[in-house]
């Protein structure tokens, strides 16, 4: 489609294969670095991630190359865009942001770099709404619009069973405040102003995931809301959110458990789990 307005995210996303082809949204992927292995973080298996993560292995994260913006948008221009809107992880959790402004003024049409201000699937339906703004035609102020109506109402809600690996990759902010408490304690986080935050805490994994719902169901409010439960691997427990979710959050208009990116998991450690709240 020539003269139209393409859609660029990345990786932490959580964006599932079928909604990016869906929609034709490209996504660079960030690097993962785990022991002397680096590459694109898609190209990791889940299971020695996990595995390495729980070792002690060292495994970090980089954001992606500027080359790789570069050529993903000299693809967007060929194809026939006239602009380009790129929504990225908050800047004050990654410089992928950064990347993305570096390869922008290399591009012969306009590219118009976004923070989100946050990451997983609340960048996710973003994404999602700003690609259905520019299918149906929107212009480029349309389609941020679009975007960032989302980004404002969109809330993470995240469990982790320790906050060990957000302090071992210096992504833990204002969380580390909860640093020291008794290991039965269980924190909740969320993103605020860009950069991870306490929410809440309970003793104990049940309770603390019982929070969860509870917060889920009050942010939701009475609005018509979509909803992500985000993984490294569905699992029963992710199941049974799901019904848990539905039954006191009945207004939902869509509802799916996603594979988190694998540099949010690195960050956050095997056990972990958010939930997306994002008002129609």
């Amino acid at each position: 489609m020539p003269n139209h307005v393409a859609v660029v995210t990345d990786s932490t996303a959580s964006l599932p294969e079928q909604l990016r082809k869906q929609w034709d949204i490209t996504v660079i992927q960030l690097q993962l670095r785990v022991g002397d292995q680096v590459d694109e973080e898609n190209r990791f298996d889940r299971g020695e991630l996990t595995q390495a993560l729980r070792s002690g292995q060292r495994v970090s994260t980089n954001p992606p190359d500027p080359g790789a913006f570069f050529w993903a948008y000299q693809d967007a221009a060929a194809s026939g865009a006239s602009a380009i809107v790129s929504l990225h992880i908050s800047q004050r959790m990654s410089a992928t942001l950064l990347a993305a402004r570096e390869a922008a003024q290399q591009v012969q049409i306009p590219v118009y770099p976004v923070d989100s201000g946050t990451t997983g699937m609340s960048l996710g339906f973003a994404v999602l709404s700003a690609a259905r703004a520019a299918a149906a035609g929107g212009r480029v102020e349309r389609v941020i619009e679009a975007a960032q109506r989302r980004f404002s109402t969109s809330s993470e809600l995240l469990y982790v069973d320790t906050l060990e690996y957000l302090r071992r990759g210096g992504r833990i902010g204002g969380a580390a405040a909860l640093l020291g408490t008794a290991l039965s304690i269980k924190p909740l986080l969320t993103v605020r102003d860009g950069e991870v935050a306490p929410l809440a805490r309970a003793a104990g994994s049940r309770r603390a995931l019982a929070k969860l719902v509870d917060l889920a169901a009050e942010r939701a409010g009475s609005l018509p809301t979509d909803l992500a439960i985000s993984c490294f691997r569905p699992t029963e427990r992710e199941l049974m959110l799901v019904q848990q979710l539905r039954d006191r959050i009945p207004h939902v208009t869509e509802l799916s458990i996603v594979e988190a990116s694998t540099v949010i998991g690195a960050h956050v450690g095997p056990g972990a789990l958010s939930i997306t709240v994002s008002p129609a």
